[in-house]
């Protein structure tokens, strides 16, 4: 046998070490993390936890803890298909905003938010104080709290481009709360080749711009966008492109003679499941967008460049590499990249 081959060996297994995520040390009892600037303790893995917020629930489901979820809420689409039959697991409260009754009934031993609307010093379900008085730890998205809470309003803004770091956090987070934290470096890593890929394939195309219309109430209502530095944007700089919309709302309302102005090369439509508004589903923004006697004089539905995206996208959430693969296939089809 040559001598060459064990080196060989040798280095395809550092190699394969190399690109492999590191296996992550089992959590040490008690946990303490600093969640949003409130100290939180766990004395042990949660058991009966309630997910506010379909971001939570999808995280907690890809950890492969639906036996430890005992119920969720707040869905503004339905569950990613592969995660469907673990959902079935869990019960739903409702895909709108719980009451604070509802989600004691559940005796949680642990509560997480994607949103402060759902758990926050403002929020009409619950505050994080709601559930500290009665010994029951709360978690927050760090990506959330990164917005600015002094503009008004519920949502907040965004001064720095939003990116996956914090969702990494969440995620290595939720995952050492519960003891898993090898599943949480797996997930990582694959969300963190999946977006190598995706700027590596679309490469820049700072002429690129593109318009994410979440929902609106009405025709005649101002459009909800994706802000300048929330998910939106994001995804637009790793589509190689930039957000046409350059406020720093993290989600700003915008008439049609302000999105008419801002002339983006690209408007993503969002699909939405839930049934609040007619223009939630993408088909029915498409129809006002190419019949409108105004706005469908812009250049992007002239062109044909309207894409569809699943709206839990727009939110920094999971859903956001997806939306940036959902969309960069279309822009592919419509030969707008290479």
């Amino acid at each position: 046998m040559s001598s060459r081959f064990p080196l060989a060996v040798a280095a395809l297994a550092l190699a394969t070490v190399a690109l492999s995520p590191a296996r992550a040390e089992p959590t040490s009892y008690p946990l303490t993390l600093d969640n949003c600037g409130v100290e939180v303790t766990f004395t042990a893995a949660p058991q009966r936890a309630v997910a506010l917020g379909q971001n939570s629930a999808e995280i907690l489901l890809l950890l492969g803890l639906e036996d430890r979820l005992a119920a969720s809420a707040f869905w503004p689409t339905k569950v990613l298909p592969e995660l469907a039959e673990a959902n079935e697991k869990v019960k739903l409260l409702t895909v709108e905003q719980p009451t604070l009754e509802s989600i004691l009934a559940e005796e949680p031993d642990f509560v997480v938010a994607q949103l402060p609307l759902l758990l926050g010093a403002d929020s009409k379900v619950a505050k994080r104080e709601d559930f500290a008085a009665l010994g029951i730890p709360s978690y927050l998205s760090p990506g959330i709290c990164t917005t600015r809470r002094d503009t008004g309003d519920i949502y907040g803004s965004r001064q720095q481009l939003w990116n996956m770091d914090l969702l990494f956090q969440e995620i290595d987070e939720l995952a050492r709360i519960f003891d898993v934290a090898d599943r949480g470096a797996q997930l990582i890593a694959d969300f963190k080749r999946r977006e190598a890929d995706l700027r590596a394939r679309l490469g820049s195309n700072p002429d690129l711009s593109f318009l994410f219309w979440f929902s609106s109430p009405s025709v005649a209502d101002d459009a909800y966008l994706g802000g300048k530095n929330g998910a939106s944007g994001f995804i637009a700089d790793v589509l190689g492109g930039r957000n046409a919309i350059t406020t720093e709302a993290e989600w700003p309302t915008v008439g049609w003679e302000g999105i008419i102005a801002a002339d983006p090369t690209v408007i993503v439509a969002a699909s939405l499941d839930r049934n609040r508004w007619d223009l939630d589903k993408a088909e029915n923004k498409i129809a006002f967008l190419k019949g409108d006697p105004t706005v469908s004089q812009m250049e992007a539905v002239r062109r044909g460049y309207i894409v569809t995206m699943n709206g839990a996208a727009m939110n920094p959430t999971i859903r956001t590499i997806y939306g940036a693969e959902e969309v960069a296939a279309q822009l592919e089809a419509l030969g707008l990249i290479k």
